[in-house]
């Protein structure tokens, strides 16, 4: 599930584990993974939900840039999990060609998202001013397009965290998934095999 063993909840992760389970049917890898400092992550989605608010960034354009980024990077967790949450919004169809770089089904101002995301992903210092043209024809005001990029920023960190500590995507989502989805997924790391227990207190390790 991941290279560290994770760490007993205390009480105030138990209540957070049951309020997942109840959302989600099953406990996250990446929330066990990150209760070794739950407030770390707690603080990092708290500044991007601020970049979101501040920026009016709807989840279908955060759907795009996440799914565009996670691919980009190799990592299927996020990719999986987003890809998923753009399917909802659009189609399986739809998502899976988004991970797979293609954006035909996109508009012109999500084509100018998705490739912004993948340029700063792939490669910051190659980006040039000219690459920034598309976003603002597509009506994006500068200091949009600063949230935009510190958007993707901060959704890297959080995906080079999982991915460099090994947490692998929930098994769940073999069948939460759109199958185009799962074919659509970037060569990073596997789906877990099998469901973890239903009861989030069991399968812990004390740190």
């Amino acid at each position: 599930m991941s290279f560290l063993p994770f760490p007993s909840p205390d009480d105030a992760m138990q209540a957070s584990f049951a309020a997942e389970q109840e959302d989600l049917g099953f406990v996250m890898n990446l929330t066990r993974l990150w209760s070794y400092q739950p407030g770390l992550k707690d603080a990092l989605f708290a500044v991007i939900g601020s970049v979101v608010e501040e920026h009016d960034l709807d989840f279908r354009t955060r759907g795009i840039l996440v799914t565009a980024m996670a691919s980009t990077l190799g990592d299927t967790y996020c990719s999986v999990a987003w890809g998923t949450k753009l399917a909802g919004e659009t189609s399986g169809a739809h998502a899976a060609a988004v991970l797979g770089g293609d954006d035909a089904p996109l508009s012109p101002a999500e084509i100018a998202l998705s490739e912004w995301a993948r340029k700063i992903t792939r490669d910051p210092n190659a980006t040039t001013a000219a690459d920034l043209e598309p976003l603002r024809a597509a009506g994006w005001t500068d200091r949009q397009i600063f949230g935009l990029t510190v958007f993707v920023a901060l959704r890297i960190a959080f995906s080079t965290v999982n991915d460099a500590l090994g947490a692998r995507p929930d098994a769940a989502y073999r069948s939460l998934a759109p199958r185009e989805v799962l074919d659509a997924l970037p060569a990073g790391r596997p789906l877990d095999a099998e469901e973890q227990s239903s009861d989030y207190q069991q399968g812990v390790t004390a740190s």
